[in-house]
């Protein structure tokens, strides 16, 4: 998972997540909205979410659900 994470960026804990009473998940990357999960997307997410070992790991499951974050590029603000 080293080469996945080369600058630490997910140690700063920038995804967060907020999960509503019909099970319709919101992923937040700094404080923002980027993405709604909703249906059989949103069971999977979560299902993940149970089995993560650590923050690291659900720092990296919430990168990889939010999509393009991948290129190191993102605006600090």
């Amino acid at each position: 998972m080293k080469e996945i994470d080369k600058r630490n960026r997910l140690n700063e804990k920038p995804f967060s997540f907020q999960t509503s009473k019909n099970q319709t998940v919101f992923l937040f990357y700094r404080g923002k909205q980027v993405k709604i999960l909703k249906g059989g997307e949103a069971e999977k997410f979560l299902a993940r979410m149970n089995l993560a070992k650590d923050d690291h790991e659900i720092q990296l499951l919430l990168a990889k659900a939010t999509g393009n974050f991948k290129r190191g590029n993102e605006r600090s603000k």
